[in-house]
């Protein structure tokens, strides 16, 4: 099986170079059984301060144990989306628009990389997943599939309907099968009277409208806020083993994009301003539960930026690209004085590892069996049982 053994070889080279290089992983003074990962969609340093021009007040830079940033790129460019959520949530980088996948087998077909969502499943966390995009987002979708393409909706979908994942919500996909969300244990829930009307028993698919980025949702729509999500989402998760959840802010990115041609300009950065308020909002909340709480550490980052927000001679940021860009983007922590160096620049794909350092999880990074490998592994049963077949033979009379 010498196709197998090569494989190997790669496989735990990539592995042993995920965890390398990981310094200031000592444990909390207080042990930590909560993990909240917050993503502010494409929200680089100057996204703050183009904000704070505009008037906005922001709690994330306000009351933080921790502050750095955190290095962006895939595997051989400027990171998109797909990428950025599988460093953050794999702690592999890999090649734009693949999500959960290796760079060297994108389409999974020996093995897949094993999340930091699914690690804290197999620890017995409760886990969740909660954006303004649509639930088959790259984002959301890097923290609960493994996929070739960002672009597969369907695929994803399933996936994420085949998952231990206790809730996932986000904008409504045509892409899902309402029976398929019934037969795995989901509840399709599409207001926000019935996300509100949810008990911790019950797992949840959230299929809300477009509108949960806004500070204040208009009368005439039902959904939640992505604030209110949040503080639901937390008090659901809460229990005695402790749960993993991240969250997303999708329109500081989706509002980012296109911004420097001039074309609605003004709207696109007061729209771009309140999607980051209303994250910060929600920040405010987790941190809220987090200091209360004291077993839990709330992460604040971005996947990349988007706009390449630059300082003009005259003070003011403005955008100066309509699309993502490979600088640092913000790391804030809290709960945790250990998790990252304070004031300097880590690499993205780090955190999901210092993650499970804090959590005291010893089998991360690891990865999960593709087809290949399945096969591979059945092979190896079969010589062995015929093996033994042989040696039995031999003893008979």
């Amino acid at each position: 099986m010498k196709g197998k053994k090569v494989f190997a070889v790669l496989l735990s080279l990539t592995l042993i170079f995920c965890s390398l290089s990981i310094a200031g992983c000592a444990e909390d003074g207080n042990k930590i059984k909560n993990v909240i990962v917050m993503i502010g969609d494409g929200m680089g340093e100057n996204h703050l301060n183009l904000a704070k021009q505009e008037g906005a007040e922001l709690f994330m830079e306000s009351s933080y144990d921790l502050r750095g940033q955190s290095k962006t790129r895939s595997l051989m460019e400027v990171t998109d989306s797909a990428a950025g959520a599988t460093a953050l949530a794999c702690g592999v980088r890999v090649i734009n628009g693949t999500i959960g996948v290796y760079g060297f087998d994108p389409f999974g077909l020996f093995a897949t990389p094993r999340s930091i969502t699914e690690t804290a499943i197999a620890h017995g966390m409760k886990a969740g997943v909660v954006t303004t995009d649509s639930t088959t987002g790259a984002t959301p979708a890097g923290f609960s599939t493994h996929v070739i393409s960002r672009q597969l909706d369907s695929a994803i979908a399933d996936e994420q309907l085949s998952s231990d994942l206790d809730l996932i919500w986000g904008a409504a996909t045509d892409s899902f099968n309402e029976q398929k969300a019934a037969d795995n244990g989901f509840s399709v829930v599409t207001t926000k009277e019935e996300m509100q009307a949810l008990t911790s028993d019950e797992r949840s698919y959230g299929q809300f409208s477009d509108s949960m980025w806004k500070l204040e949702v208009p009368e005439d729509d039902a959904s939640p806020n992505l604030t209110e999500m949040t503080e639901k989402a937390i008090a659901l998760l809460d229990n005695d083993d402790g749960f993993f959840l991240m969250v997303e802010g999708a329109h500081i990115d989706k509002h980012s994009h296109g911004s420097a041609n001039g074309f609605h300009y003004p709207e696109k950065v007061a729209n771009m301003t309140e999607a980051l308020e209303e994250f910060d909002n929600a920040i405010e909340a987790a941190v809220r539960f987090a200091r209360e709480d004291g077993e839990t550490m709330v992460i604040v980052t971005a996947d990349h930026e988007t706009g390449a927000i630059m300082q003009q001679d005259d003070g003011k940021y403005v955008y100066t690209s309509g699309s993502h860009s490979a600088a640092n983007v913000p790391l804030f922590v809290y709960g945790s004085d250990t998790l990252i160096p304070n004031g300097e620049a880590v690499d993205n794909k780090s955190i999901p590892q210092r993650i499970a350092d804090t959590l005291s999880f010893t089998d991360f990074p690891a990865y999960n069996k593709g087809p290949m490998l399945k096969i591979l592994d059945t092979f190896d049963v079969l010589f062995s049982a015929l093996a033994e077949s042989k040696d039995l033979i031999k003893t008979l009379p």
